[in-house]
């Protein structure tokens, strides 16, 4: 089944933000639909997939997917895992090459996110992976963000990467 470009990646990332694996298979497998294309809104299947769903992420990663890109505001799929909270999907997208240095367009990384969001164990995966001295628009470190979201123990955890 041939579908338009346009069709391809309505479908294509309405069943990812579904979280229909079966569905997201059969369209890039039976329909021939590259993991990129995008919706209507601009946005591919990554950036709008159920983010609590993993395997929708491996899939489309598998099938080549790229884990870098970036919406109008310089927003990744990892910043929006970060900020869900979803470690098993985090994982994944690092695994498939996600940067976790790459700021938004205000500077924030995504363990600026998971702190803001008091994602306790998205933060203990990251840290070690940060750049825990890079600065936001604001000049915030991630120390500084911990500092002003006020979440206990994150300034612990971060200095425990910091001085290790």
């Amino acid at each position: 089944m041939v579908l338009s470009q346009m069709d391809a990646g309505k479908a294509l990332t309405a069943a990812a933000a579904k979280g229909n694996t079966g569905e997201v298979l059969r369209i890039l497998e039976e329909c021939r639909v590259h993991p990129d294309t995008l919706n209507e809104f601009g946005r591919t299947g990554l950036q709008v997939m159920m983010m609590g769903n993993s395997k929708v992420a491996t899939l489309l990663l598998e099938k080549g997917a790229d884990p870098n890109v970036q919406d109008k505001q310089g927003i990744t799929p990892l910043h929006d895992a970060a900020r869900t909270g979803f470690l098993d999907t985090v994982q994944v997208l690092v695994e498939y090459g996600a940067l976790v240095n790459m700021p938004d367009h205000n500077g924030a990384l995504p363990i600026h996110i998971a702190i803001r969001e008091g994602h306790r164990d998205v933060v203990e995966f990251l840290a070690p992976r940060s750049d825990l001295k890079h600065t936001n628009i604001h000049g915030q470190t991630a120390i500084d963000v911990a500092r002003s979201s006020r979440v206990p123990n994150m300034i612990d955890l971060l200095f425990a990467h910091i001085h290790s």
